[in-house]
């Protein structure tokens, strides 16, 4: 069967990675995609968010039996559900059930309702009242724009000062566009940071290996918040005591709220967690697989993805042997210098003989001219396996010099930290 990703990170490479493995995938399809992906993929220039285009392109290649919707935003305005409708499989959430990720109010509402361990909160729609509030508070504290963001629209602050300044950026000055017209302002939770995504049909729900992200731009979790600057998997603190409390206290009943509320979740569920000195508590969901978690948890995976999507789709996931293999991973992203402000695109990079074990995962890369540059604040990501953490890091940072752009930012401590 061919098959169609939507999509053009470091994440939807690693997807295409690992359908490109499966002897049940025909011809493998991306769009936009991105260089690394052009390399096992053919990569088709049509926008993620362009339902129309898409289904024109899948009507013409019949032989696309499946399409993967990867990314936040077409989950978010329901391109599943559009293709269903035109009679296209498709892999991934309805709009519906992404709003678990789409609207942070939605999600801290379920959460609430059904007792399912998180940060106490408020949401606020009048900017007057948010700064009233805020200035009342305890600190630090979080403020989220309650839609989506690219996975900035968190900012924690440390005083009154920064809480009145978050809460302006996102509803006056209008930081995050509509996203921050209703803003979320939790309590900060204080712990450890553990990602778990989660295979789902809505009737059966398989954790994958656990991983850690880190978040901020500068080595020792300094600077500004980014989409992720590099991961490691397995987690070093996320116990089998630990998962086994988190799945009877948090995951199941999450997919158990999602059926109550008429929102069945089917496709890849991503819980943020925080392991804090009471207890774990849920920091966010996202409705798609996590980047760059994934570039460090699907090269660990043993069993055929194709197979594992085709069973969600058809809602016989509990057929399926879920396997992973032993070895650890680390991803080191490489980024543009300055981001996630402001960058340039279009710098040429050249890559120089790598390692065994190594694996580029492309994020912001195209070519032009016929020759591979960058385009995007995420460029590529490094990823290694070894027979631990520590082993998997050196690995990956032997081969991060290999990889060559002008003012190439990474950080030094990927997978140092518990």
């Amino acid at each position: 069967m061919d098959v169609l990703v939507v999509g053009s990170g470091g994440r939807e490479h690693a997807i295409c990675y690992s359908l490109a493995k499966s002897d049940k995938v025909g011809k493998l399809y991306c769009l936009p995609g991105n260089a690394g992906i052009s390399e096992i993929a053919e990569c088709v220039n049509i926008s993620v968010m362009d339902a129309d285009g898409i289904i024109a392109f899948l009507d013409k290649n019949k032989n696309i039996g499946m399409t993967v919707v990867a990314p936040d935003d077409p989950l978010a305005m329901g391109l599943v559900d559009m293709l269903e409708a035109s009679g296209h499989r498709a892999f991934g959430p309805s709009k519906a059930a992404a709003l678990i990720e789409a609207s942070k109010a939605f999600s801290k509402w379920l959460m609430k309702k059904y007792n399912i361990p998180t940060a106490n909160y408020e949401e606020f729609t009048d900017y007057n009242e948010a700064l009233a509030y805020v200035q009342k508070q305890e600190y630090p504290l979080v403020v989220k724009a309650d839609g989506l963001a690219l996975g900035k629209g968190v900012i924690i602050c440390n005083n009154v000062e920064e809480g009145e300044q978050a809460v302006k950026e996102m509803m006056v000055d209008g930081k995050f566009k509509a996203a921050g017209s209703k803003i979320i302002v939790e309590e900060f939770l204080v712990g450890r940071e553990v990602s778990v995504l989660c295979f789902t049909d809505g009737k059966t729900i398989v954790p994958m290996v656990s991983s850690q992200d880190h978040k901020r731009a500068y080595d020792n979790d300094m600077g500004l918040n980014t989409g992720g600057m590099g991961t490691f998997s397995p987690s070093k603190i996320y116990t089998k005591e630990i998962a086994d409390k988190v799945y009877t206290d948090i995951i199941l009943p999450t997919m158990d709220a999602m059926n109550s509320e008429n929102r069945k979740f089917k496709g890849v569920l991503y819980f943020g967690l925080m392991l804090t000195d009471k207890g774990v508590k849920v920091l966010e969901y996202n409705a798609r697989f996590g980047d760059p978690e994934t570039q460090v948890v699907l090269p660990r995976l043993k069993t055929d993805l194709f197979e594992i999507f085709d069973a969600i789709i058809d809602e016989r996931l509990n057929e399926i042997n879920i396997a992973w293999k032993d070895e650890s991973a680390v991803c080191v992203i490489l980024a543009s210098g300055g981001y996630p402000e402001a960058y340039e695109k279009g710098l040429p990079i050249t890559i120089g003989d790598l390692d065994k074990d190594i694996i580029l995962f492309h994020a912001g890369t195209s070519f032009k001219d016929g020759k591979l540059v960058t385009n995007g604040g995420r460029v590529i990501g490094v990823t290694a396996l070894g027979k631990d953490i520590d082993d998997a890091r050196k690995k990956a940072y032997a081969n991060v010099p290999k990889v060559k752009f002008d003012k190439v930012h990474y950080r030094k401590d990927i997978g140092i930290k518990l």
